[in-house]
């Protein structure tokens, strides 16, 4: 195609903007709601996914050490913990420590009837944090058979909650964005066609006098394109807007946030770059394809 031939089909796709005025702004405020949506159902599945992860580095597995077991053998259990693979890190909360810990939080009454006891009760534990929640249960039943380990406590059946609560959170997340997305595609594809219904003689004329389908096709799918770019800019704005709202408000003087994650989410300016290219690729992209496909309807003479 010749460079004159494709000014010529550039400009005929912003005058058909212009002509077109009402099925422009139709397909526009359709791609806006659809990229709010499809926008912030990625950032909510994004964010919660952050949040489930907190939440994980917080569950803690505990190791009980039987009582009256030697400083080396408690190196020697280190040692095995650290080799376990699954392991991130593993520290000793010593009974002594352990022992401190409660006599500061006692009450002064407390404290004098135990601050005279001559064996300390408590026993020695191991403290680690895993890598994958999903084997904390191989992880803990293979610390079990370890001697002189007495007991592993561990939140098993809550990090099985969280698993099972992002695999439902990420299939419902992936089926709202397909769905919002093929829904896009047929609405702009039904608003576009009686655009180009209106406009069927100069494409049956056009086609007669030899201009091929592609040619013809042009001016409709930069038409699309550049109304889904208008529209990701403008959600774009919105969504930053929005998500700096709400950013702020879990990330102020709200403590029981702070006590589920909810203030460690993403900041919007450290996905502002990825935000902004995936809102003018899907605006282009569905603008574009859901013009062409009403297009291609008329095109057989």
């Amino acid at each position: 195609m010749k460079i004159n031939s494709f000014n010529y089909l550039i400009r005929q796709g912003f005058k058909g903007i212009w002509r077109n005025k009402m099925m422009t702004f139709a397909s526009f405020c359709i791609l806006l709601v659809s990229l709010i949506m499809v926008g912030f159902s990625i950032l909510v599945s994004i964010n919660l996914d952050k949040i489930i992860g907190n939440i994980e580095e917080k569950s803690e597995v505990m190791v009980v050490i039987k009582d009256g077991v030697s400083k080396s053998k408690l190196s020697d259990i280190e040692e095995k913990i650290k080799d376990i693979p699954n392991v991130k890190d593993v520290r000793l909360y010593s009974k002594d420590e352990a022992w401190k810990d409660m006599m500061e939080k006692m009450t002064e009454a407390q404290q004098d009837y135990f601050k005279y006891a001559e064996d300390n009760p408590l026993p020695d534990v191991y403290r680690l944090n895993v890598n994958d929640i999903k084997k904390m249960s191989e992880t803990t039943t293979e610390i079990e058979l370890f001697d002189g380990v007495e007991s592993v406590q561990s939140p098993t059946e809550f990090a099985n909650i969280l698993i099972n609560f992002r695999r439902i959170f990420i299939i419902v997340a992936i089926a709202i964005v397909v769905a919002l997305v093929l829904v896009s595609l047929i609405i702009i594809s039904n608003t576009t066609r009686a655009s180009v219904f209106a406009r069927r003689k100069e494409i049956n004329i056009m086609k007669y006098v030899g201009a091929t389908n592609s040619f013809i096709r042009i001016p409709f799918f930069i038409e699309g394109m550049v109304v889904g770019l208008i529209a990701a800019g403008c959600a774009l704005f919105i969504t930053k807007f929005a998500y700096e709202g709400v950013y702020k408000i879990l990330n102020e003087d709200y403590h029981l946030f702070g006590i589920f994650g909810l203030n460690n989410i993403y900041s919007f300016d450290s996905m502002f770059i990825a935000v902004t290219i995936s809102y003018l690729v899907a605006g282009a992209f569905i603008g574009a394809i859901g013009t062409s496909i009403s297009t291609g309807k008329h095109l057989k003479v």
